[in-house]
């Protein structure tokens, strides 16, 4: 007999140093660290990188966008984003969390491979730019073969529990 084994790993959003070491200490085994999470998330300053990747003993994956508002980067907010990429590899952080569209809000292959190759050998989390695309699971076909490890998604909805129909049809679509 095969069993499926469940395995939960609790990551917790932190939008500040502080935020960071209390999830640690409540038991958190990831963060996504990030600043101005009430309007989004943006990349935290390179300082509060730093002082995550020097207090924390868990997984850090660092939220890169480089303001508010839609995911339609110009080729200047792209290269922002690469530095970016490059400095939280340098600092040593586990992963990064990101997402382009184009201006059809569809998923911006050329863009996202450009930041997926700065990125290697760190793991890569397409977030919730998902949740402003059409087609989802079209839409996540191209998510896995651009290369991204993992995925962010509310379902398409303001929260994963008004989602959760959506996305339980995304993991058995492709369930192993």
């Amino acid at each position: 007999i095969i069993q499926k084994q469940l395995l939960m790993l609790l990551e917790i959003c932190s939008s500040s140093l502080q935020s960071a070491l209390n999830a640690q200490s409540g038991g958190a085994q990831r963060i996504e660290l990030c600043c101005n999470l009430e309007q989004g998330g943006l990349t935290p300053s390179a300082a509060t990188i730093r002082l995550a990747r020097k207090y924390l003993n868990i997984e850090i994956f660092v939220l890169i966008r480089p303001r508010i508002g839609n995911f339609i980067y110009t080729d200047l907010e792209i290269e922002q984003m690469k530095e970016d990429i490059l400095f939280c590899k340098k600092e040593g952080i586990n992963g990064v969390v990101f997402g382009v569209l184009n201006e059809h809000n569809e998923i911006d292959l050329a863009k996202n491979k450009l930041l997926l190759e700065a990125a290697k050998p760190m793991q890569t989390t397409f977030h919730r730019a998902f949740d402003c695309l059409n087609n989802p699971f079209l839409n996540l076909e191209k998510v896995i073969d651009l290369g991204f490890d993992r995925i962010l998604t509310s379902g398409l909805k303001p929260t994963a529990i008004e989602g959760q129909d959506l996305i339980k049809e995304l993991l058995l679509k492709f369930e192993p």
